[in-house]
């Protein structure tokens, strides 16, 4: 079993600098975690705030706090920082290969995607952004880490994509489309859905806009 992490993003037209953030990081016990923040607004002031966020996560995953711990000492930690003034979402996906279990963490308005091979369903419990608030607490699910299991998770430029033009991306029904074709690859998933927001706000992106796709592949036996 190999789990495959790949990274499609590109930052709002017109603007020098993306405000969003996604790093990987290898967990301490083993597995590996990745983690993509998208500060406040666009531009140098937004990448201030979800680096900082990132940051933080990735230390606190680095000396084995667990996910949903290391989400609220990063929110308490922006609103300390700026006083409840400036909010971020936050993201987190972490497979654990002594759990065989993959834990999402979510403090994102924005849903999750999950699917097993071409059957796709959609995370969307109420989520709130980190920053404004004290103790504010992530959506946590986990599943069992299995071939044919992919998650999408991603910023609010997917969600705006087309609205300029009074379009909305069905990303949902843009995965099952791709999960159909044959078995893609997780950076093909993620390419793809970037591609697809991007026609939609015609290459000008509203928005700055990160897709992470996870794929759990099986792996053939040597003989």
């Amino acid at each position: 079993m190999e789990v495959q992490i790949a990274v499609s993003k590109v930052k709002k037209y017109a603007t020098s600098t993306s405000g969003d953030t996604v790093e990987v990081i290898e967990r301490p016990n083993g597995g590996v975690s990745v983690v993509m923040a998208d500060g406040q607004s666009s531009g140098r002031g937004a990448k201030w705030v979800s680096s900082f966020v990132v940051r933080k996560v990735i230390s606190l995953l680095a000396d084995g706090v667990r996910d949903g711990a290391a989400a609220r000492a990063a929110s308490d930690a922006l609103y300390t920082e700026r006083g409840g003034k400036v909010s971020a979402t936050l993201n987190m996906l972490s497979a654990d290969f002594l759990s065989d279990t993959l834990v999402i963490t979510r403090n994102n308005p924005a849903p999750v995607l999950l699917a097993r091979d071409e059957d796709v369903s959609m995370l969307e419990e109420e989520s709130k952004a980190i920053g404004f608030y004290r103790n504010t607490r992530p959506i946590i699910n986990e599943v069992q880490l299995s071939a044919g299991l992919t998650v999408v998770v991603f910023t609010d430029g997917i969600t705006h994509a087309g609205s300029r033009e009074g379009r909305k991306m069905d990303v949902d029904t843009c995965l099952q489309s791709i999960l159909e074709n044959e078995t893609p690859s997780s950076q093909f998933i993620a390419d793809s859905l970037l591609k697809h927001a991007l026609k939609l706000d015609q290459h000008r992106p509203v928005d700055d806009i990160s897709v992470v796709a996870l794929r759990v592949v099986s792996i053939p036996e040597e003989d």
